[in-house]
């Protein structure tokens, strides 16, 4: 097994501790249409990354990550999170599993870009990893904007 180096371990742990601090935070706020939309289209900006060479990647494995992503990895996030109606305000109810979900996806994340940072360089995995996560972060906006267009709509 391969193991990723330890700058690159310390810079998982930094953006796992950040993400946990966010969404621990956002979970006490209530949920509204430009809360759920503005993640994903803020992180698109990030395919700009693109325009630089040593950052692209072949379509295929663009492709491939985009899919793990949405199919794959965004599952768990599905099952452990959802909008419920709190009389006139809508929030983000998370079972308990949600953040060992958050833990999991991190550790296989970090055990990946271990492999993967011998095979490709240090652009690559990062442009591999940003399609990856923007795939599974898409579905699962995606899904939250559906549940909350439904429970707006039944007003």
């Amino acid at each position: 097994m391969v193991f990723p180096s330890g700058t690159a371990v310390i810079g998982s742990l930094v953006g796992l501790a950040a993400v946990m601090t966010w969404r621990m935070r956002e979970a006490k706020g209530t949920v509204s249409l430009r809360k759920i939309v503005i993640p994903p289209l803020g992180m698109a900006t990030g395919f700009a990354m693109f325009l630089v060479p040593a950052f692209r990647i072949p379509w295929a494995w663009a492709g491939i990550a985009l899919l793990t992503g949405a199919l794959v990895l965004a599952y768990p996030l599905l099952l452990t999170s959802r909008l419920v109606r709190q009389g006139n305000e809508i929030r983000m109810q998370r079972s308990n599993a949600f953040f060992t979900v958050i833990l999991a996806l991190a550790a296989i994340r970090l055990l990946a870009r271990g492999y993967f940072d011998k095979l490709l360089t240090a652009q690559q995995t990062g442009a591999l990893f940003f399609v990856l996560a923007f795939g599974m972060i898409l579905r699962w906006r995606v899904q939250m904007l559906l549940e909350y267009l439904k429970l707006i709509g039944s007003d």
